[in-house]
């Protein structure tokens, strides 16, 4: 199968050898990050840093002239990754025999929802979530897909593979994080994602709902949740919670917008690219989760993009739904992380990547080669060497 490993652009620029160490993985590509959240990012090779401190979610490139007199438009990175660092970064691991595709995180920026707090997701008790963007409303809508187009079509770019390109919800790892005192559970995380926000009120609306009474609905069911009681699992406890009626008609919206958003940021990628341009969403298939794997109904979404990055650590039982709805040309690729220290496996790499295939998955993604260790390192060359 063929393999990429996730690489950031902080990892390359400045680093003569780190475009042919990452050649010599044995991967044939390198999903190389053009627009992303923040982080705090360890880079145990690079000549003259250790630490890489990305202050806010930003755009690794310059950013065109479309962004001009609009109020939502995207940050440019610090001295994190100055300039047209995608750009060096993209030219070095392309000099070292790589196919570069690009890496777009969209629906999660904290720094938006603090300079613009209106856009952000807005939960039934008030409270708004800076980190997620609300994919209902109109502005951030034409935000997401201008940038899902110009950050995923850089020069020598032969596809991309777009994150975050959905719902994002409660669950996020903010700084210093503190919000696993209460199991949530998957029920909980829905009711705690529901956005009450000015044009997610007015959907709710739309499909029969009044969104005052909702709200006072989802609240209620998440109070034995806040005592401490076990709180379910799956669509049924949503339906247990809310009524089986209240819940469809909130899953109707909330897909609605996430299909309508996919597929109008896929076809603006298209209209943006060169024949031939591959374009993936990193998915799940269950439509009702929300974050950086959105959540998308298989059938839907392969019948837009060429294929989905599907999370893989632990288990192989998402590939299923996309591997029944799969064509021939499909790409079907299996997420693995390979980075021990973030719970990763490299060890077992092979043996997980036989696993993948087995259930459906055509290729894999590596995540990822600045992070890991050296260790880490030497196992996926192994692992890859026999593959």
């Amino acid at each position: 199968m063929k393999a990429s490993a996730f690489v950031y652009p902080w990892d390359v620029a400045g680093d003569p050898g780190a475009a042919d160490r990452i050649a010599g993985l044995g991967v044939e590509q390198a999903t190389l990050a053009a627009a992303y959240h923040s982080t705090r990012a360890l880079t145990p090779r690079h000549p003259r840093h250790r630490i890489v401190t990305a202050e806010h979610a930003a755009v690794l490139y310059p950013p065109g002239d479309r962004w001009a007199g609009r109020v939502l438009r995207p940050y440019v990175a610090g001295d994190w990754a100055p300039g047209d660092a995608w750009g060096e970064a993209a030219g070095a691991l392309a000099a070292a025999g790589l196919e570069v595709h690009t890496w777009v995180v969209l629906a999660h920026n904290s720094r938006l929802g603090m300079e613009h707090p209106h856009t952000s997701v807005v939960n039934a008790h008030g409270d708004r979530y800076p980190w997620a963007p609300c994919i209902a409303q109109p502005a951030v809508r034409a935000y997401l897909v201008d940038l899902a187009a110009e950050a995923a079509v850089r020069p020598g770019a032969h596809g991309t593979e777009l994150e975050s390109l959905g719902w994002y919800g409660l669950r996020h790892l903010h700084a210093h994080d503190k919000t696993a005192g209460v199991a949530l559970g998957d029920a909980g995380e829905y009711l705690m994602s529901l956005c009450f926000c000015p044009d997610c009120r007015d959907g709710y609306g739309g499909h029969g709902l009044d969104a005052d009474k909702l709200a006072a609905v989802v609240r209620a069911a998440l109070e034995p949740v806040w005592r401490g009681a076990p709180d379910g699992e799956g669509w049924r406890d949503v339906e247990r919670l809310l009524g089986a009626d209240t819940a469809a008609a909130t899953l109707a919206w909330r897909e609605h917008t996430a299909r309508t958003l996919q597929e109008d940021a896929v076809a603006a990628v298209r209209a943006a690219a060169p024949e031939g341009f591959q374009v993936l969403l990193h998915a799940d298939p269950v439509s009702y989760h929300c974050g950086a794997n959105a959540g998308v109904d298989p059938a839907h979404i392969l019948s837009r993009a060429d294929g989905v990055v599907v999370p893989c650590v632990g288990g192989t039982e998402l590939l299923a739904p996309f591997a029944a709805r799969a064509g021939l040309d499909t790409v079907l690729a299996a997420n693995l992380t390979v980075v021990s220290g973030l719970g990763g496996s490299p060890d077992t790499l092979a043996a997980d990547a036989a696993r993948a295939q087995d259930a459906g998955a055509t290729e894999l993604r590596l995540y990822h080669a600045g992070l890991a260790s050296d260790g880490d390192l030497a196992a996926v060359r192994e692992a890859l060497s026999g593959h």
